[in-house]
């Protein structure tokens, strides 16, 4: 299994509808998917379609209470695609974890069994704490939303720095498969020269596809759907569709489920 942490510690760069809906996009073309939601807002699990009360166990229980991967996954109504829930109750993860043993492996070892699934995604919350330490532990490589906005360089020289150090603390083989620009406005000159900066710094780390800002991309979650179900033919899932071509472009060859 591949697993991909989609992580940037600045909230409202498109984190959880990237998770979402690239997670679609390739158990649409026969991936068997696995989507952890990892950050206690849950919007990654609202987005999907799965309501409060159908949360019977969640990610919480998966690192806090070491129940099996098994346990804790659900199906969603996505064909091929299964998800890991987030509830209030990870909201004090972070605290509890401080005194666990081995409290940033517990995901990686969650994910250790085998469970049959091709690629996991996991939706990581707005901040550097335990919990996205235990995504990047856990992570083979990292998928990096970033917005088309004037700070955007400078959270993503932080982030850099903290997946070198978890490269040489937790986990050495952690790589970035890329950078996604999200919330692309072509009638802002700000946003293009962004898109022009971090291209220039980071070249062909720097996916083709750009996610513009776009009103269905906005209305989906607040109908459960991702917005490749809600609106496959608007501009924002088209252009998930091209990014999710260019990762599987990007990932090791894997066996396709028949």
């Amino acid at each position: 299994m591949i697993r991909i942490a989609i992580a940037n510690q600045k909230g409202g760069v498109g984190k959880t509808t990237t998770a979402i809906n690239v997670a679609t996009a390739l158990a649409a073309t026969g991936w068997k998917t696995l989507l952890i939601d990892l950050d206690p807002q849950g919007n990654a699990s609202t987005g999907i379609g799965v309501s409060t009360a159908e949360r019977e166990r969640s990610t919480y229980d998966l690192l806090i209470e070491g129940e099996p991967l098994a346990r804790c996954v659900q199906p969603t109504r996505i064909p091929n695609l299964d998800i890991v829930p987030a509830t209030v109750d990870l909201s004090g993860a972070e605290v509890e974890l401080v005194g666990v043993d081995n409290r940033t492996d517990r995901l990686r070892h969650a994910l250790a069994e085998e469970n049959g699934y091709q690629v996991c995604f996991i939706d990581c919350p707005p901040s550097l704490g335990l919990l996205t330490l235990n995504a990047m532990s856990a992570a083979d490589t990292l998928l990096v939303p970033l917005q088309c906005e004037f700070f955007a360089l400078e959270g993503l020289s932080q982030l850099l720095q903290t997946v070198e150090r978890v490269q040489q603390r937790f986990n050495p083989a952690l790589g970035i498969v890329g950078v996604a620009l999200t919330m692309y406005d072509r009638r802002n000159r700000l946003t293009d020269q962004v898109a022009d900066d971090v291209r220039s710094c980071l070249g062909n780390l720097v996916f083709e596809a750009t996610i513009p800002r776009n009103v269905r991309l906005s209305e989906a979650p607040s109908h459960g759907l991702p917005a490749l179900v809600y609106d496959h033919n608007c501009s924002g899932s088209r252009a998930y569709m091209a990014l999710a071509r260019e990762l599987i472009g990007r990932l090791p060859e894997q066996r396709k489920a028949a």
